[in-house]
């Protein structure tokens, strides 16, 4: 049988790399169009982060701020006061994986929901708690949330529902702070972030009061 010409040849294996590609990119658009985003606000966006980034199903956590009047705002001008925002972190996660009613279930029992002045050792109002969110359908979600967390506690959750916010990513000093080997200088003299970090999330108190809170419910307590 005669070989068919290297024109065709070519031809042919054009066609099947076109057609392979077609059948490949829908699929990676709908895999990537399954991720979802959540914005909280749990005080300290180092804690909340931390926390988060170890969870199946998310796949970031970026902190940044929310639920001001000031673009673009600076974590001095955050924590300074004047601007509204609140720390928070944005969460990216896969809905097929982790569910909004459970990363908002473990969200609860990650602060102290009966704060209404600030997180443990922070206080103020950008250090308050808050869920932000983007419809009428996780507003349900949320609501159904916090009911069953004040059932739970049999205590008034005072961690309130807001309307999605822009959010603004805080600078690259804070991202992943918690795991982060640049050193820096504390009142104990130089330290690794991560070794500060430790250390803050003690003297702050955050997991005694979780536990004490929320006991064997409490997921991310640091023993």
């Amino acid at each position: 049988m005669p070989r068919a010409p290297m024109k065709d040849m070519i031809k042919l294996l054009t066609l099947s790399v076109a057609i392979a590609t077609a059948l490949i990119l829908p699929y990676g658009k709908a895999h990537a169009q399954t991720l979802e985003t959540a914005v909280v606000a749990g005080g300290c966006f180092w804690c909340v982060e931390s926390d988060f980034e170890q969870v199946e199903g998310v796949t970031q956590v970026v902190s940044g701020f929310a639920g001001g009047t000031v673009a673009n705002p600076s974590y001095r001008e955050v924590t300074s006061g004047g601007t509204g925002h609140l720390e928070v972190v944005e969460i990216t996660y896969d809905p097929a994986v982790l569910s909004y009613e459970r990363l908002l279930h473990l969200f609860l029992r990650s602060v102290d929901v009966t704060d209404a002045g600030g997180q443990f050792c922070d206080r103020g109002a950008s250090y308050t708690t808050a869920i932000f969110v983007e419809d009428a359908a996780q507003r349900m979600v949320a609501e159904a949330a916090i009911a069953t967390a004040q059932a739970e506690l049999g205590q008034e959750v005072v961690t309130p529902i807001r309307e999605a916010a822009p959010f603004y990513p805080a600078e690259a000093y804070h991202q992943d702070y918690y795991r982060s080997d640049d050193l820096i200088i504390t009142r104990f003299g130089p330290r690794r972030k991560s070794v500060a970090y430790e250390l803050y999330r003690t003297a702050c108190g955050r997991d005694a009061r979780l536990t004490e809170l929320w006991g064997d419910a409490a997921p991310f307590v640091h023993h």
